[in-house]
């Protein structure tokens, strides 16, 4: 277990831990337990595993929390399971976000068990306190969140569930993940900040709809769209207009997001494309895609305005480039 953040006044504790194959059992455990402790704990105390669990541990996880509330991404090759006695009140809101396997919440087989298939997530009002489990390769993100704020817009059965790329969702995961990557720089004034932005992006898990013109969702309705981006860079429908539709926002609003850091959405999405085939003119010639391919694959119009691009962007053409790493691999 190896801190990755600071702990100061208003700063962001954070903790990473990998537990494999050749380290399970309970040493993985017990490390996962201590650096738990020591960075999340104070709030969020670990429930009892079961033995099988601590014999067993091959989980990689990581966790951070911003005030009083906690995020945790889990991939567990081995199965989680709480058991025993289960003591005092909890008050809490939680979020379940599951990519892979399932995760399962409240005892088996009782009114109160809820299970969270992949794909899925649940927010839920914990009243008391609850046992879960986990089946091998579960991928999840759980946060713990304040109930006073959250619990009245749960409803009548204090939850909500629904597919984890809701639009919604994406946004709440995209701004925690950030605040682990900023989690070392953050003072009392982020620190602030980041927790404004999750409560009000919970928020909008609850009601199904975010309030776009929130201005704390600015960074994390950008972010969002970037990681969106990411993974459809060689789409040829890709732009504000697509990406705005896939997370329930407005044209304008997200471009209001990418402003708000000094950027627009067709400069990314460019920006994005030249960079992959920057890196595709790397590869050794005999691998390598020539340039009116790489034009036609990252969506350009046509090789003349590809190399254009390219060279203002790198200060020299697709040829060039893929010459001078020829010759530096030489």
């Amino acid at each position: 277990m190896d801190r990755t953040g600071v702990e100061a006044d208003g700063s962001v504790p954070a903790l990473s831990g990998d537990s494999g194959p050749s380290d399970a059992g309970p040493g993985a455990f017990d490390a996962f337990r201590d650096g738990w402790e020591t960075e999340i704990g104070d709030g969020f105390p670990l429930p009892t595993f079961s033995p099988a669990t601590t014999r067993d541990f091959r989980v990689r996880s990581r966790a951070t929390k911003v005030g009083d509330v906690a995020v945790t991404d889990l991939h567990g090759a081995s199965a989680i399971r709480t058991e025993g006695p289960l003591n005092g009140v909890e008050d809490q809101v939680r979020m379940y976000v599951v990519r892979s396997g399932s995760w399962s919440v409240g005892a088996p087989l009782a009114r109160d068990e809820q299970t969270v298939p992949a794909g899925q997530f649940l927010i839920r009002h914990i009243g008391k306190p609850l046992h879960f489990e986990t089946v091998p390769d579960t991928r999840a993100k759980v946060l713990v969140l304040p109930a006073a704020t959250l619990r009245p817009l749960l409803g009548e059965r204090q939850s909500v569930s629904g597919p984890a790329d809701s639009a919604e969702v994406r946004l709440l995961v995209a701004h925690s993940n950030m605040i682990y990557e900023t989690a070392a720089d953050l003072g009392p004034a982020g620190v602030q900040a980041a927790h404004s932005t999750l409560i009000e992006l919970a928020k909008a898990v609850a009601r199904r709809r975010v309030d776009d013109a929130e201005p704390h969702l600015a960074l994390a309705l950008a972010q969002a769209a970037k990681d969106l981006a990411d993974n459809h860079l060689t789409d040829p429908d890709l732009s504000g207009a697509m990406l705005a539709r896939e997370l329930n926002v407005s044209v304008r609003s997200l471009q209001r997001a990418f402003a708000a850091a000094g950027e627009s959405v067709t400069a990314y999405i460019r920006q994005r494309r030249l960079e992959e085939a920057r890196l595709a003119l790397s590869a050794p010639p005999s691998g390598r895609l020539s340039v009116s391919e790489l034009a036609a694959h990252w969506q350009f119009a046509d090789s003349s305005h590809f190399i254009r691009a390219f060279k203002k962007h790198y200060g020299r053409t697709p040829t060039d480039y893929a010459r001078s790493t020829t010759a530096a691999r030489n």
